[in-house]
């Protein structure tokens, strides 16, 4: 029987690259089947992740689709943006990455410990990955959901200054980056996630261990890009 990673449309394993970059297309089609793998985890408090996710690489196909003769791979579409005010892209893979590499991390984690549950696993990725990111402490602004805060977001502007929306829309985030971190402890048991992968018999370890170190050899090589290029600048 046939293992998660060969239901997706794309591995990472799959994803060409070459002198001139990572491909975009194909690290975006890989990267959906890697979001889509949080619905195994069965609890919608990871939704939040996942769109995350999902809105950075919203921003990333955006971009191809606009220039696609100059954003073929990944590093094309940043060098290509980055004479421009918003580098609207270049900020989506940034932050794609981060939360790629958390992924990653984690299931490196639970691969090498066994005996490791998923919550233990993601919290200790998040500690190693995202929390530097995460390390300001503010006081709660809100205490509702991150769709009632959207929604009430024009109401908190009117009449703020510029500075005022920004200390908002910084409180507004860091609610949603603790929800983020709450997620973490929905995780299933290991081995019911484990399960979902594929059935006993399947070569579940072996695809995981390929398809992650192929994810992990992407992140490196584009998190170099980024700090030769200094294409984090700013953000």
């Amino acid at each position: 029987m046939s293992t998660y990673f060969e239901t997706v449309s794309k591995s990472y394993v799959d994803v060409p690259v070459s002198d001139a970059g990572v491909d975009t297309l194909a690290f975006l089609e890989a990267t959906e089947g890697l979001i889509k793998m949080f619905d195994l985890l069965g609890n919608s408090a990871f939704a939040i992740v996942q769109n995350d996710m999902n809105g950075n690489v919203t921003k990333i196909r955006n971009r191809y689709l606009a220039t696609p003769t100059q954003s073929a791979t990944l590093e094309q579409l940043v060098d290509n943006e980055k004479g421009e005010k918003k580098r609207t892209a270049t900020e989506g893979l940034l932050w794609l990455l981060r939360g790629l590499k958390f992924t990653q991390v984690a299931l490196a984690r639970s691969q090498a410990d066994k005996k490791e549950e998923l919550a233990d696993s993601f919290t200790k990725a998040y500690e190693q990955t995202l929390k530097k990111y995460h390390s300001f402490v503010v006081k709660p602004l809100f205490t509702v959901s991150p769709t009632s805060v959207h929604s009430s977001l024009p109401r908190l502007y009117k009449g703020c200054s510029l500075r005022a929306r920004g200390m908002i829309e910084h409180e507004r985030r860091t609610n949603t980056r603790r929800e983020q971190q709450l997620a973490m402890k929905a995780c299933p048991y290991r081995k019911d996630f484990y399960a979902k992968l594929g059935p006993p018999e399947a070569p579940v370890d072996s695809e995981l261990s390929k398809w992650n170190a192929a994810l992990s050899d992407i992140i490196a090589r584009l998190e170099a890009f980024y700090e030769k290029t200094n294409a984090a600048k700013g953000m």
